[in-house]
C-alpha cells in the first residue's frame, strides 16, 4: 500500500436519537491536504426505532487510493450487527473496517460506496474518520434534529414500480377483496403452517392500496407462502419487499420455487449471517458461501423500507440486483469465483425448470419477521424497479 502523505477528510455526525433517511452534513477537507482523500460520506439509508442501515463512501483527491483502512467511534452501547464489503471488527466503540481487495481502489477524484453496514443500540456518532491510520476532520453537527421516527410512513404511498411491459404478468394485489390472498394465489406450506399467516393489507403499500402481509413464525414449523403457477418463458423476477426486523444469522427463506428439474427440490433466496443468500434444497448449497468474505459479497435487506429485489434464472445462470444494483455474492455464470459459487457449481448441468413463485416466511432457527409484499412481476425479459 503506497505511503499516504498527512492530509484531511471531509467528518461527520449525528446527533443522539434515532436517524432519519439522509447523508450527515460534512466539512470539507482543507485544499492544501487534500491529496489522497478529499471527503467521507456517512449516509444513513434507512432508520428505525433502536437502529439504521449506513452506506459509507469515499472521494479521492488528487492522488488515488490503494487498498484502505477506515476507523471511526459509534456511540456508547452501538454495535454493528453487519456489514457487508468490508472486512471488519468493532472494539468497544471503535470501529474498523478494511478493503476486501476488489473494493480497494479509488481513482483520483472518484467517489466510491465502500461499504454499507447495519448498526443498532444506538445512533452512530464519529467525531473524526481515521485512513489508515491519519486521523481526518472535525466536527459539522446536522443542520436540524434528526426525526426520531423513521423517515418513511408506511401508510403514505411511495413512488410506483415501471409500468408492466408486453409478456410480462403482474400483480399489485389491488384486486384482493377478502383478507386471505386468493385469486391466482394459494396460501400454505409443504410441511406445517403452524403459527404462520398471510394476510391482505389495505394500510401499507409500495403501490396504490394494498399489499400482501406475511407474519412468519419462528422455528421450522411456522412458516407461511402465498403461491401461484409460473408460466414456462418466466426467465426474470421483480418482488418488492418490506422487512420489520433485520436480516438474522441464522438461515430463513422468503421466496421458494420448485425445480422439476432438481426432483421438485425448492429453489430459495432468503437469507443468513444478516445478507441475502440463495439456498438450494436438494444439496443444501447455498451463494455466496458462507464465509465472512462471501457474505461480504451479498447484501442485508433495509428495515422499515420497500426495498425492489429482482432476479434472473435461466440456462444455468443465475444473476440478483437490489435497487437496480447487481449483487456480487448473488451471481452463478459458469465461471467459479472464490467465496461465491463452490457450493454451486458442485452439482454439474445444474438448469432449473420452474414450477411456481412462493412469497413468505421460513425459519430454520428461532427468527420471526413481519414482511410485505407488493408489485411482483416476471416475464420473458427484464421488468424493472
Amino acid at each position: 500500500m503506497p505511503v499516504m502523505r498527512t492530509r484531511r477528510l471531509l467528518a461527520v455526525t449525528a446527533a443522539c436519537g434515532a436517524l432519519a433517511a439522509g447523508t450527515i452534513a460534512v466539512v470539507a477537507a482543507s485544499p492544501a491536504h487534500a491529496d489522497a482523500c478529499e471527503r467521507i460520506d456517512y449516509t444513513v439509508v434507512s432508520s428505525w426505532n433502536g437502529g439504521h442501515q449506513a452506506a459509507v463512501a469515499l472521494t479521492a483527491g488528487s492522488e488515488p487510493v490503494n487498498g484502505w483502512t477506515l476507523a471511526f467511534d459509534l456511540a456508547g452501547g452501538a454495535s454493528v450487527q453487519s456489514a457487508w464489503n468490508v472486512d471488519w471488527e468493532q472494539s468497544g466503540t471503535r470501529f474498523t473496517g478494511s478493503d476486501v481487495g476488489w473494493n480497494g481502489a479509488v481513482a483520483s477524484g472518484q467517489t466510491r460506496e465502500l461499504f454499507g453496514m447495519i448498526v443498532s443500540g444506538g445512533a452512530v456518532q464519529p467525531p473524526s474518520f481515521s485512513l489508515d491510520g491519519i486521523e481526518c476532520g472535525g466536527v459539522s453537527l446536522p443542520s436540524e434534529t434528526p426525526s426520531e421516527t423513521p423517515s418513511e410512513d408506511p401508510t403514505t404511498d411511495p413512488p410506483g414500480p415501471v409500468d408492466c411491459p408486453a409478456g410480462a404478468v403482474c400483480d399489485d394485489f389491488e384486486d384482493q377483496t377478502g383478507t386471505v390472498p386468493g385469486g391466482d394465489w394459494t396460501v400454505g406450506a409443504a410441511d406445517c403452517t403452524g403459527t404462520g399467516t398471510a394476510a391482505v393489507d389495505k394500510a401499507v403499500a409500495n403501490s396504490g392500496g394494498t399489499s400482501i402481509r406475511i407474519e412468519g413464525g419462528a422455528t421450522y414449523c411456522n412458516h407461511v407462502f402465498i403461491g401461484r403457477d409460473l408460466p414456462a418463458d418466466a426467465q426474470w423476477f421483480r418482488v418488492y419487499m418490506r422487512h420489520g426486523t433485520a436480516q438474522p444469522q441464522n438461515h430463513t427463506t422468503m421466496i421458494a420455487m420448485q425445480d422439476r428439474a432438481d426432483a421438485g427440490a425448492d429453489l430459495r433466496l432468503g437469507g443468513q449471517n444478516g445478507a441475502l443468500q440463495w439456498n438450494r434444497e436438494s444439496d443444501d448449497a447455498t451463494l455466496p458461501a458462507q464465509s465472512p468474505a462471501g457474505v461480504a459479497l451479498s447484501r442485508p435487506l433495509p428495515v422499515a423500507a420497500w426495498t425492489c429485489v429482482e432476479f434472473r434464472i435461466s440456462g444455468g445462470g443465475l444473476a440478483t440486483w437490489v435497487d437496480g444494483e447487481a449483487v456480487e455474492g448473488l451471481v452463478v455464470d459458469g465461471a467459479p469465483t472464490h467465496d461465491v459459487d463452490a457450493q454451486w457449481l458442485a452439482k454439474p448441468d445444474w438448469n432449473p425448470d420452474l414450477v411456481d413463485l412462493r412469497l413468505g416466511w421460513e425459519s430454520y432457527g428461532n427468527d420471526a419477521d413481519t414482511l410485505w409484499y407488493d408489485d411482483v412481476a416476471f416475464g420473458p425479459e427484464r421488468i424493472g424497479c
